[in-house]
């Protein structure tokens, strides 16, 4: 909590011990130190009118947070892995019919609890960094500056800070940026090519993006987009930026030869998703092969990719194909998204009876990069090597590899007797895939781990393991524990919330322990934002229609006000997977087959 002259944190948010703690907590600790003492500006020092303009807080200080992690760590390559962490996670919640403009009207205190979401956060600090971007860095340190020095010690309202900014960049910010604040969603970007002579026609076309696929409304609602344009010949440079303030455009970029490819949205900065014709795509995929497009640029075509299948625009084998194509991918943000979004669609395919084939998939993909980098640290190695070496692991342990189960068992061994002490680092995947692919004597030997830790980050990373584990009587003592007096209670969610993610039998179980316990746990978290984050981690894996039909009438006889909007999205959510697992679960099968009976040559 920002308050002026005394931030508080728990203890996992900015303890750390340098032998026991591993990165992605160093990481956390340095991220969360740097939003709370940006809210001295944004938050004490100029303080929101009303909570309609909360996002100014926590919108400003998500924002801060990586640039003051990237000034201190430069080595953690921060802003490649905001987009995947903020960027990409407020466009999955902002495309659903269920979201909400950054700017809300408030009028009850409930509804207060309900903006603490990714939009205000997430969202919020993914168009700053546009703007940041649009306006440059000069003019904007100045925009601020000019802000940040007319109302310190008073209040302000999101007006004020686009007249600041407007009269320092002398570009048009107010009419931009309420495209982005005061309408819900954001838009795709449909582009396809024509060489014309020396040159390269664009055509653009811009609608909302969502969820379910297409815009059904009257009016779609229309963006003012900031747009930068790439091609090989400097695939860090944009070769033209302009703003797209009409629903359709054409763009010439002059000297562009017919072999080079063009790309749209360098860095992934815009706030929107691009849709290629089929011949522009095709020409992008070798930069993902030959590492030429920028990290940051694989990882936002992917995920864009993975978003319209998943809205049905194209077909996942579309996507399973490009996937494939990551095979030398060194980046640790771009796998880490790789590696979630291949979570998501494993949860959707547990509902199947051909979620082996999907394990067997994520093997091929991980196993070649879990060579190349082996169980130990090598010499030289820093910060995202680390990262990059337990996602890798867990994700091939969790898929059942062979060697990976076998060295993870090994080693787990050691450590519990203490011959071998596991490395921060190779803790979460390795309990992670002994109690996956392990039996009750597994889970004594965590549990009793965890009663033994004096450190809290231990505690937790034990925590968040334990719903991994596959057999019915041993989820379920699981579940008991996630209530006891060994888990603190703002940890109880993400113990409940492992299971539900751990597998398909876990999920059912964890939601029939919520509504049998509903009272106590609603007792325990109403009116903060945990409440929203049990309901969401327990019920979003769900893909039968009606599972959103039994989630919404329950909440009907047990109100939870502050999380409404959640249980919404929810069921949302729920509907989307039905229909994304009726579209599309067939032709996924028969590629997965296909593939099984001639396998691919790297």
């Amino acid at each position: 909590m920002e308050n002026w002259g005394l931030v508080t944190y728990r203890e996992t948010a900015l303890l750390i011990d340098p032998k026991n703690s591993c990165s992605s907590s160093r990481q956390w600790v340095a991220l969360v130190v740097g939003h709370e003492l940006a809210h001295q500006w944004f938050g004490n020092l100029v303080t929101m009118e009303w909570w309609t303009h909360l996002w100014l807080n926590e919108g400003f200080a998500s924002w801060i947070e990586y640039l003051c992690v990237d000034h201190c760590f430069p080595e953690y390559d921060i802003w490649t892995q905001f987009v995947s962490a903020d960027y990409t996670r407020a466009q999955e919640l902002d495309a659903l019919d269920n979201s909400h403009p950054i700017e809300v009207s408030v009028g009850h205190p409930s509804e207060v609890d309900e903006i603490f979401d990714a939009i205000s956060y997430s969202k919020g600090a993914s168009v700053i960094r546009m703007l940041h971007d649009y306006i440059g860095d000069k003019d904007f340190k100045k925009g601020m500056n000019m802000y940040l020095t007319k109302f310190q010690q008073k209040n302000a309202a999101t007006e004020d800070l686009w007249e600041s900014l407007e009269n320092a960049s002398g570009k048009p910010i107010a009419a931009v940026m309420n495209t982005w604040t005061k309408q819900m969603g954001f838009p795709l970007i449909y582009v396809e090519a024509e060489q014309v002579e020396d040159d390269r026609l664009l055509r653009l076309s811009q609608k909302k993006f969502c969820a379910g696929g297409s815009y059904v409304g009257e009016d779609c609602p229309q963006w003012m987009v900031p747009i930068t344009i790439s091609t090989s010949e400097d695939p860090n440079q944009a070769k033209l930026k302009i703003l797209m303030d009409k629903p359709e455009m054409n763009v010439v970029l002059k000297n562009v030869k017919p072999d080079q490819w063009v790309k749209l949205n360098l860095g992934t900065v815009g706030f929107y998703r691009t849709q290629y014709s089929s011949a522009m795509l095709e020409s992008l995929l070798p930069g993902i092969r030959d590492l030429s497009l920028p990290p940051v640029d694989r990882l936002g075509l992917q995920n864009d990719l993975f978003s319209l299948a998943r809205a049905g625009i194209i077909s996942t084998v579309e996507v399973l194909k490009v996937m494939e194509a990551f095979v030398n991918e060194p980046n640790y943000t771009v796998w880490s998204d790789l590696s979630c979004n291949l979570g998501i669609l494993s949860t959707l395919l547990s509902h199947t009876d051909f979620y082996e084939e999907i394990q067997e998939f994520v093997k091929d993909v991980f196993s070649p990069i879990g060579e190349r980098l082996g169980w130990d640290p090598k010499p030289g190695e820093g910060h995202l090597d680390a990262l990059l070496r337990g996602l890798v692991l867990g994700k091939l342990g969790k898929a059942g590899h062979k060697a990976t189960l076998e060295e993870a068992r090994r080693r787990f061994k050691d450590h519990v007797e203490g011959k071998q002490i596991l490395s921060a680092d190779l803790r979460s995947p390795v309990y992670l895939t002994v109690l996956k692919h392990g039996d009750g004597t597994t889970l004594d030997i965590m549990l009793k781990l965890h009663k033994q830790a004096d450190m809290q980050e231990e505690k937790n990373r034990i925590e968040r393991v334990l719903g991994a584990t596959l057999l019915p009587d041993l989820i379920q003592k699981v579940l008991t524990f996630a209530l006891s007096e060994e888990v603190r209670p703002q940890d109880t969610v993400s113990v409940i919330g492992g299971v539900a993610g751990g597998s398909k039998h876990g999920r059912k179980a964890a939601w029939k322990f919520i509504k049998d316990n509903w009272e106590e746990l609603y007792n325990r978290y109403q009116g903060g934002f945990l409440i929203s984050r049990l309901i969401k981690l327990s019920v979003e894996g769900f893909a039968v229609d009606k599972m959103a039909g039994e989630v919404k009438a329950f909440f009907e006889s047990h109100p939870a006000p502050s999380a409404e909007r959640t249980i919404q999205q929810c069921c949302e959510n729920i509907l989307l997977n039905a229909a994304w697992l009726k579209r599309d679960a067939e032709s996924i099968h028969q590629y997965l087959l296909q593939r099984k009976a001639s396998p691919p040559t790297v």
